[in-house]
């Protein structure tokens, strides 16, 4: 893992936890074992590194003191729509990437996103790529390839809008 791999790495799970759930201190502890042998520098950071099993409840403080001193802190919007469409460009932006598997992204879209929007037309095509996984039958001749190919496709064609959108603001 270089560098640039492991801040990837703890920004991903900076709006993983502010997006999403809980990430483990087991998680936690290893993002931070990772960027310390790819040579990540932060004064926190062995600390992080070093926990021992019995002092995980300390991990999500330190990986917080280390997203600080390595400026990756990640706030979402503080309004809840504007929070579940930032979250939206983010599992699109994993499906574009190949970081997230199409089928789990388009759900999470679906079930964690669209609905507490209200169904917005942008996300249909996205919703769409779901309900087809969850409606594929191996008779109707649709193959796995082609619907990862779909919620790919879907999810450039929402990031592109997106990136559209935002530059006419």
């Amino acid at each position: 893992m270089t560098p640039d791999d492991a801040l990837k790495q703890f920004s991903h799970i900076a709006r993983e936890r502010a997006f999403c759930s809980h990430v483990g201190s087991d998680r936690l502890i290893q993002a931070g074992l990772d960027a310390l042998i790819a040579g990540v520098e932060s004064p926190s950071l062995s600390m992080l590194a070093g926990l021992l099993r019995t002092e995980e409840p300390e991990a999500p403080a330190l990986f917080d003191q280390v997203l600080e001193e390595l400026g990756l802190v990640f706030q979402p919007p503080a309004d809840p729509r504007a929070a579940k469409w930032a979250m939206a460009h983010w599992v699109a932006g994993q499906i574009v990437d190949g970081s997230l598997a199409p089928a789990t992204g388009t759900h999470i879209i679906w079930a964690d996103i669209a609905y507490d929007l209200g169904y917005p037309e942008d996300l249909e095509p996205l919703v769409s790529c779901a309900l087809s996984w969850d409606d594929c039958q191996e008779s109707w001749g649709v193959s796995i390839e082609e619907l990862n190919r779909e919620a790919v496709e879907a999810a450039k064609q929402f990031l592109v809008k997106q990136s559209t959108a935002e530059a006419g603001s």
